[in-house]
């Protein structure tokens, strides 16, 4: 009981003083008062695998944003969005990505890539360090903060050739981590935070603050396009679909930029996958063999991994958190699903399941055993900050932050 308390007690003075940071969600504990360590040159493998696996996904934008409309289609992607993917108005495909990494052998493989609006990104770029410092152990994110600003900075430079533009950043006022982590990416650019209720559109003119100023640049990091695009105001009028029709016109910048939300598409694995099926000379011989390192196999039905007898996961082309995914075996006997089904009207796709590793670690209810899930980000396509999710099998929204920070000895 006194461990417990004393646990509680650490946990809740340490996070208290941390402005602006939701330690807990939904009334759970999120962030834990707990470290995971981990050596220097696992970091360095980590990064090295994340660029490469970065790498791929990047290349094959250039390829999707080519293909037939019917293509598009049949990955999934709303109609509505399909000359809006095919733009590309900055040299990044995605300015902030995270790719979802599994430990696996002696390496890791790639369960998605989370490359439109992936969160996790205050925890690991900020409060990772604080958490380092307070059990005085070196931060394996040391220096990715000011990597994250400058690659910020770069790509409102990038979108717009305005000597001031107006940029604003925009979330859900109601939502502390969607608004915090906005607000976090915000510091230190010139700019204004308008929730998104408050944005105003007109069409084919512009979308305007809430003071009517004519905005140039939306940053939107928390808020999807597949949700965007179903947007309504009160009289009925699609104002989701105007604003890409901004976007379209040159009239509106946006980041993350297009390409990031034609690569959030899950069906995407499914088409690099089938490439290295087919040794497609798309791939270099080098890019087929990390191909078959650190991805899994994926497909847009689930023949192909039940004739081969394997486990598979299937999840809606669109989503987030876990929700709506379901775990079958083998035999395709569905075993494990989540309790969520808001996106089961988006295509399915079809993964060869890996086992997350399980771990223990410590929590507000006690030791815990979980299992482990990888986040690594790339800033611009570069490797950036990683750290851990732990939960249950599927990794969803009740998930724990889990801390990392670098074996003593090790800077």
């Amino acid at each position: 009981m006194s461990e417990s308390f004393d646990y509680h007690t650490k946990r809740r003075q340490f996070y208290e003083n941390i402005e602006g940071f939701w330690a807990d969600l939904y009334g759970e504990e999120y962030a834990l008062y707990d470290i995971k360590l981990i050596k220097e040159d696992e970091v360095s493998s980590i990064r090295l695998i994340s660029e490469r696996i970065g790498a791929i996904f990047f290349k094959s934008a250039s390829l999707l944003r080519n293909v037939p409309d019917e293509t598009l289609l049949e990955m999934g992607f709303p109609k509505e969005t399909l000359s809006f993917l095919r733009l590309k108005t900055i040299p990044a495909e995605s300015v902030i990505s995270r790719l979802d990494l599994i430990p696996y052998g002696d390496s890791y493989k790639c369960i998605e890539i989370n490359a439109d609006t992936p969160t996790f990104i205050k925890e690991l770029f900020s409060i990772n360090s604080l958490v380092c410092n307070e059990f005085g152990v070196a931060n394996p994110n040391e220096g990715m903060e000011l990597l994250l600003r400058k690659a910020v900075r770069h790509s409102i430079n990038e979108s717009i050739n305005h000597p001031a533009p107006h940029v604003v950043f925009t979330a859900h006022e109601d939502n502390i981590e969607d608004r915090e982590t906005v607000l976090f990416l915000q510091r230190g650019v010139p700019s204004k935070f308008t929730p998104l209720h408050k944005l105003q559109i007109q069409r084919g003119v512009g979308l305007f603050d809430e003071d009517g100023v004519k905005i140039d640049i939306l940053y939107r990091q928390t808020f999807p396009i597949e949700s965007l695009i179903t947007d309504e105001d009160d009289n009925g009028n699609p104002i989701g679909r105007w604003l890409l029709e901004l976007v379209e016109e040159g009239k509106l910048a946006l980041i993350n930029p297009p390409s990031a939300f034609l690569l959030q598409n899950k069906a995407v694995q499914a088409i690099i996958w089938g490439l290295h099926e087919e040794n497609h000379p798309f791939f270099t011989e080098q890019e087929h063999k990390w191909i078959e390192d650190y991805f899994l196999p994926t497909y847009l039905e689930p023949d192909e991994l039940l004739q081969k007898g394997m486990p598979f996961v299937k999840k809606p082309s669109f989503g987030r958190e876990g929700d709506t995914v379901e775990i079958f075996n083998q035999h395709g006997q569905l075993i494990h699903q989540d309790a969520q089904r808001t996106y089961s009207d988006f295509i399915p796709v079809y993964q060869q399941f890996v086992e997350h590793p399980t771990i223990t670690f410590q929590s507000e209810k006690g030791i815990q055993q979980g299992k482990l899930l990888l986040g690594s980000f790339l800033v611009n396509g570069k490797p950036a900050a990683l750290g851990y999710r732990v939960g249950g099998t599927i990794t969803n929204n009740l998930s724990y932050y889990l801390p990392v920070g670098l074996f003593k000895g090790e800077g």
